[in-house]
């Protein structure tokens, strides 16, 4: 007979989102992670397979739940309608009062580099499919006529997500929400005319 889960896997993800993007990947520990589930380590070990396995899932949940409002941003019908409203939603998100400030995926990106691990790959992975995604509205958008002929769509790209990841890191160094936005009103400053 089966023995019977003693944990929601829904709440032990969301807990394991706030101590992730609090403390880094690196700096959470299994204790940690245990500890604050209510769970022994072989119920961590059954339930998610290893702490990388958590931080999968944690991820798919932090883009589902969290990023999205950001990502929704491409269905503006403006290039710059898109990056205003993805930064500024970047912006609330990495202020909101009910998380830690910053970014999730920003905050546990840190400590990856060098070598390649599952991990790392993820992050990179995710980071090249949103510089993608962006890219590509940002090119439809001057196929549309809506950005000058002579704009560069991935340098514009990487405009937007370099303010976007600086953003997080100045929330997580104790920029407020009106801070970051003054931020996203002088990177527009910069939009191409």
């Amino acid at each position: 007979m089966a023995r019977t889960r003693v944990f929601e896997i829904d709440r032990a993800i969301e807990i394991a989102t706030d101590l992730f993007w609090r403390n880094g990947y690196e700096r959470t520990s299994l204790s940690d992670l245990t500890t604050a589930m209510g769970i022994t380590p072989p119920s961590f070990y059954f339930a998610f397979g290893s702490k990388e396995g958590l931080f999968m899932k944690v991820l798919e949940h932090y883009m589902r739940t969290r990023l999205s409002y950001a990502e929704d941003a491409l269905n503006q019908p403006t290039a710059r309608g898109v990056a205003e409203q993805m930064l500024l939603r970047l912006a609330d998100l990495y202020t909101d009062p009910k998380c830690p400030p910053g970014c999730l995926a920003v905050n546990c990106s840190f400590p990856c580099s060098g070598e390649a691990t599952p991990l790392r790959d993820e992050l990179a992975g995710l980071r090249s499919a949103r510089r993608g995604r962006l890219r590509d509205r940002l090119k439809r958008a001057q196929a549309a006529g809506d950005l000058p002929a002579d704009c560069d769509p991935n340098a514009l790209t990487q405009f937007i997500l370099v303010v976007g990841w600086g953003m997080a890191l100045a929330a997580q160094s104790g920029a407020t929400r009106n801070d970051l936005r003054r931020t996203v009103a002088t990177a527009l400053k910069a939009w191409p005319s």
